[in-house]
């Protein structure tokens, strides 16, 4: 069995700040200058990857069952913000529901900053990435409307992907 390569660099943690992100989602082959969707959202939760073990009972082993390692899945992705003039969440989950774009699937990423812009006034770059694969819109949520609440409505889209990698930049530089 091959050496694993290290994970953790001890001396090159850095904490990030959750409330810095942007979203960007773009169809298959096409690029972040040209987004489908995304924007600033108040909140994206969802990063969690499950993999469940499979287990095997052998013969004349009484101590214990083999271990090995099963599927991977992903938890759906939940993206929330203030509703605005645009209408590219419920378009998304609309031409992939039920148009002739049936199932459109879109590549894309959140990235994280460490802080809006730096010294100069000039906007940084992000710190971290998680980048999605084939993600398909399963769920749009329109705000809740009530007379008597002083909030911002709120939309909200759930999404369901074929994978999520992190990406962490090295100081100073893109991921």
């Amino acid at each position: 069995m091959a050496n694993p390569t290290p994970v953790a660099e001890p001396l090159l943690t850095r904490e990030f700040i959750p409330f810095r992100f942007v979203v960007l989602l773009y169809p298959e082959g096409g690029s972040a200058e040209q987004p489908l969707c995304g924007g600033a959202f108040s909140e994206v939760s969802g990063f969690e990857f499950t993999m469940t073990p499979k287990t095997i009972q052998e013969g004349g082993r009484n101590w214990g069952e083999v271990q090995l390692a099963g599927n991977t899945k992903f938890a759906p992705i939940t993206l929330k913000r203030g509703i605005t003039s645009l209408k590219d969440l419920y378009q998304w989950f609309d031409i992939s529901s039920r148009q002739a774009n049936y199932a459109l699937r879109l590549s894309g990423h959140i990235d994280v900053f460490d802080r809006s812009v730096n010294g100069n006034g000039e906007r940084v770059k992000p710190v971290l990435r998680w980048e999605l694969t084939r993600a398909m819109a399963v769920k749009f949520k329109g705000p809740d409307l009530s007379a008597t609440s002083s909030q911002v409505a709120i939309e909200e889209l759930q999404l369901v992907h074929e994978g999520m990698e992190l990406k962490i930049a090295p100081e100073g530089d893109n991921p």
